[in-house]
């Protein structure tokens, strides 16, 4: 057996280097490169390694852990999870900060490699700079606390373990049924290691990702299902998408007639205009699809996860006898709300019911309801998207009026715009190229985007909304560039998520990779605030306002920040923005710009667009000195007792 000699740490980056997959018989390489951090637990492991000979890895400098991690998440949702970066840091602090990420990775069954340096092995240094000790467990370590958001968890303690820990991180990052965050945790000292590692270890290795076929039995089961429904609706989930079966699906649809809803994930998987798509479904959805998700007596799900959102909280399907035929990789989520399980890949699926169906002339019985919902949907969102101030349907009913009014006089005053939310998205999306992506994940943005974006090209919608992380925007439309550079890219957030983490900015101007950041700021942690007030509540601690000297507490005027002067800082082109008129100048001037961007708009607080027919499951108080508040949980506790139990 040949062997070569190699630290841990130089044997890790060989085999990172030499991945590959192998998906519809291409092949590609799967390892991108490494964004790194590096201090005292992995500078001199991993770091003289990528120094000594990186191979054909990009070594990219991240700015925060979490941010960077971020990137990776972005690059890799992007590449429809066909390539990854892999994130190494120090140890303590500079693993905790990626725990985050590796949520986000995790709920959005997205490819992520953590490879955080760990505390010294033989312990001889303990306690080492950085390191946490536990009285009752000396082999607990930051690290550990990545096993609850990992897919796979690993701690290399002998440079052997090294070769099983790479091959099951491998395993796990592509197998679409089952990826998320993978972490191997490297103590600092077995990085330095050195063994004599067999040389097939290192050898180019090929994961084919496979389309899982459905058997005679599953494929039965569906058609029957479908061939006993009247009015079935299909949702187009993130599974879609990462199966590139939107052809499929559309060709599906097409062929019986049946109309699809879709998921933040499967959003643009199909073009918005599509004459069967009816848009966003449940909490955040818009009314087309909300309309005839209420009437369904069959919800075909392909490639979904079914989320509190999409479901409505399990409330929004209102048919006496609506079931269900889930169609997923993953037979965890093929389990879910008691549905038909055809426990296969996407692709294979639509085209084997295509072909099964279509010599029984399958028809639903919808009539004219899609193109009447559609009609509607069309309508409504040529008054949201032209909306002012002035109107009053902006805010939950149960808002009081003159507090909204001296809002609005407060904030106009002291920023001179009058600009609502659902305008500047309107103008938006009259403005932003077929092919430019969006990317976005928490706050209000989210709910207004999947009700109201019309997408125009596909594949251009990247939202992450499995875990709704405040942070991932910017970071991932860094990732999202580095994907595709060819395209324009725009990071869509608010004054909340930009302030909570936007280090990989810097990042985007140090690798000359152009982003566009849209920041809404409406001084509010706005989707939070609406959530209080819909809810019988006042504004409390989600408005950024002064503490006020004579009541202490958070109820002074607003604190006022300056965005772009932040990100001029950094070395990003910036426009300040209160008018319809600078937004569209700023937005042209931008697509000039070879540098990244941010446009500053100060928008009108609660001006975001509200729910469309659907209910969300929230802990509202059930017993309260408020009447709103009493009157709110009578209205949950009505709706509790409509949605599915399970």
């Amino acid at each position: 057996m040949k062997t070569v000699r190699l630290t841990v740490a130089q044997a890790l980056i060989k085999f990172l280097d030499n991945q590959y997959i192998e998906f519809d018989g291409k092949v590609t390489k799967f390892v991108e490169g490494i964004f790194g951090i590096f201090g005292h637990g992995n500078v001199l492991g991993i770091g003289q390694a990528l120094e000594q000979d990186s191979g054909d890895l990009i070594v990219r400098q991240g700015r925060n852990e979490q941010g960077m991690a971020h990137v990776a998440i972005g690059f890799a949702k992007q590449n429809l999870r066909k390539k990854i970066y892999a994130c190494t840091s120090s140890v303590g602090p500079g693993a905790a900060n990626m725990i985050t990420a590796a949520a986000t990775a995790t709920a959005n069954r997205i490819p992520l490699l953590l490879l955080p340096g760990d505390v010294f092995a033989t312990r001889q240094p303990d306690p080492v700079l950085q390191q946490i000790e536990q009285f009752h467990d000396l082999s607990i370590s930051t690290n550990d606390a990545f096993r609850a958001v990992s897919k796979y968890w690993d701690r290399v303690s002998r440079p052997e373990q090294l070769m099983t820990a790479c091959i099951n991180a491998m395993r796990v990052l592509t197998d679409p049924a089952d990826t998320g965050a993978v972490t191997i945790a490297l103590p600092q000292d077995v990085q330095a290691e050195a063994y004599d590692f067999p040389e097939y270890f290192l050898q180019k290795r090929i994961h084919r990702i496979e389309r899982t076929l459905p058997t005679e039995p599953m494929l039965k089961s569906a058609v029957d299902l479908i061939m006993s429904a009247k009015k079935p609706l299909m949702i187009c989930g993130g599974g879609v998408r990462y199966s590139e079966a939107a052809e499929q699906l559309k060709q599906f649809a097409e062929t019986f007639q049946i109309p699809f809803a879709e998921t933040q994930a499967g959003k643009s998987a199909v073009v918005s205009e599509h004459v069967l798509n009816v848009g966003g479904v449940g909490e955040t959805g818009c009314l087309a699809a909300n309309l005839l998700a209420k009437e369904a007596d069959l919800i075909i799900g392909i490639g979904t996860r079914y989320t509190d959102f999409t479901t409505s909280s399990k409330w929004i399907f209102q048919h006496p006898n609506v079931k269900f035929l889930n169609i997923n990789i993953a037979r965890f989520d093929a389990y879910k709300l008691d549905g038909v399980q055809v426990v296969a890949d996407a692709k294979e699926t639509l085209e084997k019911l295509t072909t099964l169906l279509a010599p029984r002339a399958y028809q639903p019985q919808w009539g004219n309801a899609v193109a009447e919902a559609k009609a509607q949907f069309a309508q409504e969102l040529h008054r949201i998207y032209h909306a002012t101030y002035t109107e009053t349907d902006f805010v939950p009913e149960v808002n009081d009026a003159l507090d909204r009014e001296k809002v609005y006089a407060e904030f106009i005053k002291l920023t001179q715009s009058c600009l609502t939310q659902s305008r500047v998205l309107g103008i938006l999306n009259e403005t932003l190229g077929a092919n430019d992506i969006i990317v976005g994940a928490a706050g209000s943005l989210p709910g207004d985007l999947q009700r109201a974006w019309q997408s125009k090209g596909k594949n251009t919608y990247h939202l992450e909304y499995g875990y709704s992380c405040m942070g991932y925007e910017v970071n991932a439309a860094l990732g999202a560039k580095l994907a595709q550079p060819e395209k324009e890219v725009y990071a869509l957030l608010g004054d909340g998520s930009y302030m909570m983490l936007h280090s990989e900015l810097v990042t985007s101007v140090q690798e000359h990779k152009k982003i566009n950041v849209i920041l809404l700021d409406n001084m509010t942690n706005g989707c939070i605030n609406n959530l209080q007030i819909g809810n019988g509540m006042d504004s409390f601690a989600t408005e950024f306002r002064f503490r006020n000297p004579q009541t202490d507490k958070l109820d002074g005027g607003f604190v006022p920040v300056d965005f772009a002067m932040n990100a001029a800082a950094y070395g990003c082109k910036t426009y300040k923005v209160t008018t319809e008129e600078e937004l569209h100048a700023a937005l042209a001037d931008a697509k000039k710009q070879n540098v990244s961007t941010l446009i500053d708009i100060k928008v009108l607080p609660k001006t975001m667009i509200h729910g469309y027919g659907s209910w969300w499951h929230v802990g509202v108080a059930e017993v309260s000195e408020k009447e709103k508040i009493r009157k709110a949980h009578e209205r949950s506790m009505k709706h509790i007792n409509e949605a599915r139990r399970y």
